[in-house]
C-alpha cells in the first residue's frame, strides 16, 4: 500500500464529478438491490472449499520475491500471472505497458557485519535504488552527534569515504498491547457513524504522522516508542495526499536539520549511510533512498533533476537521478548499540558491501489486465483490482501479494462457477503503486481521461481558471472499481468514499456474509491506494474495510513483510465477498451511481492524437 502518499494536489482530489449524463442519482440513490442467493452460495462453495489462493500468493511472494516496480523480477512474475489468468479461462489477459517510469533495480547481494573488538552480523537491508558500494567498505563509523546546525559543522570535512551513523539513537519500549488485532465493535460502529467524508487512516504505532517507512522522524529524533496506541483520524483522504516515503512535511528546525545531515553526506561524498529503521524485534522497515536536497534551497519550483529528503524533488528511479550514495536501515537494537559503543570510544570496526544493478533499458513498466467478456453490456465494464508490486526487504505477502492473490481467486471462482455476466468483468493488476499510484493513474489516463488543473491566475480576468475533466469515450462505460490494500486482514466491509448513493446497494450485497464478519458500510474515506486514481477523475472507486492484524506494527513495507504473516480463512473470505461483489455490479440494471458535482470542473471530450474530438 501507499505510504499515505501524494497522487493529486489536495485541492484536486475534493473534486467530486458527476456522470456525463446526469438524471439518475437521486432515483438510484434509494434503490437497493436483491442478491442473488443461488449464485452467492456457489461462490461461498467454490471459495471456501475448493480455494487456490494460499497457492497463488505462495507463488508471488515464496518464488517470485520481492516485486519491485521495474525489476526484471517483477516482469518475470507478471508473465506468471497473466499465465495463470489465462488457465482460468479469463479473456484478453496481457501486460499493458505505461510509462515512461524510469530505471529499474536489483539487489544481488549485500553483507553488513560489525568484525571488531567481536563480531556480529548486522540485521541491515540496503533502501531500494541503492547503488553497489565500489568495493567492500571497511572502518569506524563517525557517528552524527548534532542536535544544531552549529554542531553539525564541526563534522564539516570529515565525511569522506566515511560510514556514517546519521541519525540519533532510538527509544525501545516493551509491547504492552499485542501487535496485531482485529477491528472492534465499538471501531467497527464509529465507522458505520462517520460523517460523510470523514477519514479514517491508520498509522503505524508511535509515528508521527509522515515519518518515512525505511527511515527516521521528520523531526529527527527517531525516539517515537514503538508500542504506543495508533491514532485513526488523519485528513480527508480524498482532500489531503498521502504522504510518500523521505517526504515529510514537518518544518522546523529539526527537520531541517535533518536534512542538512543528509546533504553534508552527500556534499562530503560518504561511502555509506546507516540509519535506524521503524519497528523492533529484529522487523525493519525499508523503502526507497533519500535523494540530496534540491540545488537551491529559495526555489519553490524544482525541476526534474533536483531532490531532496524531506523534498518532492528528484526519484530514485528516474533515468537523470542525481548520484545516490549507498544506504542501509538498520534494526534499532543494533544501531543504537553502535552509537552506544561510539559514545563509550569503543569504536565498533564495520564491513559492507552492497551490489546491486540498475535496469534502464527499457523505461517502461506494466499492468496486468484480463476480464470475463459481458454479454448484453459488455462494452460497459466493472473492475476489480490490487497493487502487484512491492518493496524488496521482504516478499510483499501483507502489500499487497494477498490483494492480487484474491483479486485473482476471485476471477477464478466467477468463471469456474460458469456465471455470464451482463458486463465484462476486468482485473487489473497494477505496477508504481508504491511510488505513487503510478500504473493505476496511467491507466486511468489512458482509458477513461484525466483531471486538467491550471495552476496559474488568468491575467485577463485576474481569477484561477476552473479544472477541466477531458473524457473519453470509456468514462461513460464504466461502472466501478474495487480495490483491495490494507494487508491480511478479512474484510468488514466498505468505505463509500462519500458516494452515498452507493449505500443501500453495498448494504445490500454484504447481507448475506454477515455471519462472515462483513456489514459495515462508512461514509469516511480512505486513502493511499489505487481506488483514488478513479475516484480522482469522478469514477465510482471503493476499498474494502480490513481487520488490521499486524500491518502497520509488523509487516507493511517490513523485512517480516512474507507469506507468514497471512490467515488463510481471511483470505478465503476476502475472495468470495469480492466475487459477489463483481458479480452484482456486472448483473444490476444500472451502473454504480457516481458523487454529484463538486467544484464545477468543466467536462469535455479529450483529443484524439490527431486532434479530434
Amino acid at each position: 500500500m501507499l505510504d499515505r502518499r501524494s497522487l493529486f494536489r489536495g485541492t484536486l482530489l475534493g473534486l467530486l464529478v458527476a456522470p456525463i449524463f446526469a438524471g439518475t442519482t437521486d432515483r438510484l440513490f434509494a434503490q437497493s438491490d436483491s442478491v442473488n442467493t443461488e449464485i452467492v452460495d456457489k461462490i461461498k462453495q467454490e471459495g471456501m472449499e475448493r480455494s487456490k489462493v494460499m497457492e497463488t500468493i505462495s507463488y508471488l511472494t515464496d518464488v517470485s520475491g520481492p516485486r519491485l516496480t521495474g525489476a526484471p523480477e517483477t516482469k518475470a512474475a507478471g508473465e506468471w500471472a497473466k499465465k495463470r489468468l489465462e488457465e482460468y479461462g479469463l479473456e484478453n489477459a496481457h501486460l499493458e505497458p505505461w510509462g515512461p517510469f524510469g530505471r529499474g533495480w536489483s539487489l544481488q547481494s549485500y553483507r553488513a557485519n560489525v568484525v571488531g573488538p567481536n563480531f556480529f552480523s548486522l540485521i541491515a537491508y540496503p533502501k531500494a535504488w541503492t547503488p553497489s558500494t565500489p568495493t567492500t567498505v571497511r572502518g569506524e563509523p563517525i557517528y552524527l552527534d548534532a542536535n544544531t546546525p552549529e554542531e553539525l559543522e564541526k563534522y564539516r570535512g570529515k565525511l569522506g569515504r566515511a560510514i556514517v551513523l546519521i541519525s540519533p539513537p532510538r527509544e525501545l519500549k516493551p509491547w504492552f498491547d499485542p501487535p496485531g488485532a482485529r477491528q472492534t465493535d465499538s471501531e467497527l460502529l464509529n465507522l458505520a457513524n462517520a460523517e460523510v467524508g470523514g477519514a479514517r487512516r491508520r498509522r503505524p504505532p508511535g509515528v508521527e504522522p509522515g515519518t518515512p517507512a525505511g527511515g527516521v522522524n521528520p523531526s529527527g529524533s527517531a525516539n517515537a516508542p514503538s508500542n504506543t496506541q495508533s491514532a485513526p483520524a488523519a485528513p480527508n483522504s480524498d482532500t489531503q495526499p498521502p504522504r510518500r516515503n523521505n517526504e515529510g512535511r514537518g518544518a522546523g528546525p529539526a527537520s531541517n536539520l535533518t536534512t542538512d545531515k543528509w546533504q553534508l553526506a552527500y556534499d562530503e561524498g560518504a561511502a555509506v549511510v546507516l540509519e535506524p529503521g521503524r519497528g523492533d524485534g529484529g522487523t525493519v522497515f525499508v523503502a526507497s533512498a533519500t535523494m540530496p536536497r534540491r540545488a537551491d534551497s529559495q526555489r519553490e519550483l524544482r525541476s526534474p533533476g533536483e531532490g531532496g529528503p524531506m523534498s518532492r524533488g528528484a526519484r530514485p528511479w528516474t533515468v537523470d537521478s542525481p548520484a545516490i550514495l549507498p544506504q542501509m536501515v538498520v534494526a534499532a537494537e543494533h544501531y543504537n548499540r553502535l552509537v552506544r559503543m561510539v559514545q563509550k570510544g569503543v569504536m565498533p570496526q564495520l564491513e559492507i558491501d552492497i551490489e546491486s544493478t540498475y535496469h534502464d533499458g527499457d523505461a517502461n513498466c506494466f499492468n496486468i489486465i484480463a476480464e470475463i467478456p459481458g454479454s448484453e453490456l459488455k462494452d460497459e465494464i466493472v473492475m476489480i483490482g490490487a497493487h502487484f508490486d512491492s518493496w524488496h526487504s521482504g516478499t510483499g505477502a501483507t502489500d499487497n501479494a494477498i490483494g492480487c492473490g484474491v483479486m485473482m481467486e476471485a476471477m477464478r471462482i466467477l468463471k469456474t462457477i460458469g456465471i455470464s455476466p451482463k458486463r465484462t468483468i476486468r482485473i487489473a493488476l497494477w505496477t508504481g503503486e508504491e511510488q505513487g499510484l503510478l500504473g493505476s493513474r496511467a491507466y486511468v489516463a489512458e482509458h477513461f481521461g484525466t483531471l486538467q488543473t491550471p495552476q496559474r491566475r488568468d491575467e485577463q480576468e485576474g481569477q484561477r481558471r476552473g479544472p477541466t475533466l477531458e473524457y473519453k469515450p470509456e468514462y461513460e462505460k464504466f461502472s466501478t472499481y474495487f480495490n483491495l490494500d490494507n494487508g491480511a486482514g478479512k474484510i468488514r466491509g466498505i468505505y463509500l468514499q462519500g458516494n452515498e448513493a452507493a449505500r443501500p446497494i453495498f448494504r445490500s450485497w454484504l447481507s448475506p456474509f454477515a455471519d462472515y464478519g462483513a456489514s459495515t458500510v462508512t461514509a469516511a474515506n480512505t486513502g493511499g491506494t489505487d481506488h483514488q486514481s478513479f475516484t480522482g477523475i469522478g469514477l465510482p472507486g471503493f476499498q474494502f474495510i480490513q481487520d488490521p492484524i499486524e500491518y502497520d506494527t509488523r509487516t507493511h513495507h517490513s523485512s517480516m513483510d512474507v507469506f507468514e504473516r497471512l490467515i488463510e480463512d481471511d483470505a478465503k473470505q476476502a475472495s468470495v465477498i469480492i466475487a459477489t461483489f463483481a458479480y452484482h455490479a456486472a448483473m444490476r440494471d444500472e451502473k454504480i451511481p457516481r458523487r454529484a458535482l463538486e467544484g464545477n470542473p468543466t467536462m469535455q471530450p479529450a483529443a484524439n492524437l490527431d486532434g479530434s474530438k
